[in-house]
């Protein structure tokens, strides 16, 4: 028998989390219904070697990509508006993608829903392809009838998420390839350049300045102690990599970034305009309020604002509504509280989130450049800094033994 963990829905709309042993995942799906709960995640429990920092790089290493999942969307919609059959249609889906890894979740999903399981539990099954929107997108297009409606509304929300990432990495790649550039310079010129030199001047008989001297002490503290630090360095990063499994290691890093000065906004920007667009299509799909806050609790993606959705989901609980639970939380713009309350008053909120996410998509767009414009002055100076600075640790001593050498 083995352990599952999960992540659920109570009767009332509350999110839980735990365990259950089962003997299979179908198993624990059935046992967490009998108690109540409707599962959004349900995953084997993995042991405290496992890294779920590095499930994208597995996911990259597999060969599946967004826009793979994006394709095959496209494709879905398609061809149930065609009138396809749903096992048609993912045969068909199987035999046309090109991701070898993404064709074998496309057959796991065809058996299961030959076998009589429900599809969105056989998407369900698969969070490392799908995520837990995606399954619960499906669940709604399922419930309602409306399934290519519901996943043209879901394509939107994949290329609008993979369109918001495109730019925060684009942000984020310069200075972050500065920065790695400068490190590997640094440690090139401590390693091997400086002792060379040193050595040179050491024989003409000149007295090493300042910098000449920090170079070789850090150039002697590296040589000794190499072994010791990469050993340092190995165990920091388990550690930050055990942390992050926790919600409390999630939480605190996530309150740290965002209140960073310059990258800070962008992250916030970045997570209304995805909160908007997909409580949008939610809304538009069906789902009502308190579902919608739990589905994006699992899927916006920062620990800090998801603790604010459950704040707020417990207050919609009471029936408070959306909007007054808003003006109390913390990363939510006065603009995303007051769309939301003119479109509870007039019966519209989907269209006016749809308006929200389109301007903070363009709020993102601007904070990508103004965050090139504003580090790349800094990046600048820090390397005129350190290039100054080896030029010194060189060129003071090689001067004096010019002097001599006269």
């Amino acid at each position: 028998m083995g352990s599952f963990h999960y992540n659920a829905i109570t009767r009332n709309g509350r999110s839980v989390v735990g365990s259950i042993d089962a003997e299979t995942i179908e198993e624990a799906g059935q046992l967490l219904l009998g108690r109540g709960l409707t599962p959004i995640e349900l995953n084997p429990a993995r042991s405290l070697l496992h890294l779920p920092s590095l499930t994208w790089v597995q996911a990259a290493l597999r060969g599946i990509k967004a826009r793979d999942v994006i394709l095959f969307t496209k494709q879905f919609s398609t061809m149930l508006r065609a009138g396809m059959s749903v096992l048609r249609l993912l045969q068909v889906l199987e035999q046309q993608t090109d991701s070898p890894r993404l064709r074998q979740v496309t057959h796991d999903i065809l058996e299961r829903v030959q076998r009589g399981e429900a599809l969105h539990r056989a998407f369900a099954d698969h969070p490392e392809v799908f995520s837990p929107l995606y399954a619960n997108m499906i669940n709604a297009g399922e419930a309602s009838g409306a399934l290519p409606e519901v996943l043209e509304r879901l394509t939107h929300i994949l290329q609008h998420e993979d369109m918001v990432r495109s730019d925060v990495r684009s942000a984020c790649r310069y200075p972050l390839i500065v920065v790695a550039m400068l490190a590997i310079a640094f440690f090139v010129l401590l390693t091997f350049v400086i002792p060379k030199f040193v050595k040179l001047f050491e024989r003409g008989g000149v007295e090493l300045p300042l910098p000449t001297r920090i170079c070789l002490g850090l150039h002697h503290f590296l040589r000794d102690n190499w072994v010791p630090l990469a050993a340092l360095c190995g165990l920091a990063v388990l550690g930050f990599s055990f942390v992050m499994r926790t919600k409390t290691g999630r939480y605190v890093r996530d309150r740290v970034l965002l209140g960073l000065p310059i990258l800070g906004p962008l992250f916030i920007k970045a997570a209304m305009s995805r909160f908007a667009s997909i409580f949008a299509i939610l809304q538009a799909s069906g789902v009502n309020a308190l579902d919608a806050l739990s589905i994006l609790r699992t899927t916006i993606g920062n620990e800090a604002i998801s603790r604010e959705l459950d704040q707020i989901s417990d207050q919609l609980v009471e029936g408070r509504g959306i909007a007054a639970p808003l003006r109390s939380a913390r990363y939510f713009p006065p603009m995303v509280v007051n769309m939301t309350a003119v479109g509870e008053e007039s019966g519209a909120l989907d269209e006016l989130l749809r308006e929200v996410a389109e301007h903070y998509d363009i709020e993102v767009q601007y904070a990508t450049k103004g965050l090139s414009d504003a580090l790349a002055p800094l990046l600048t100076v820090g390397l005129a800094g350190v290039v100054g600075f080896f030029a010194l640790a060189i060129f003071l001593p090689m001067w004096d033994l010019y002097k001599i050498a006269q």
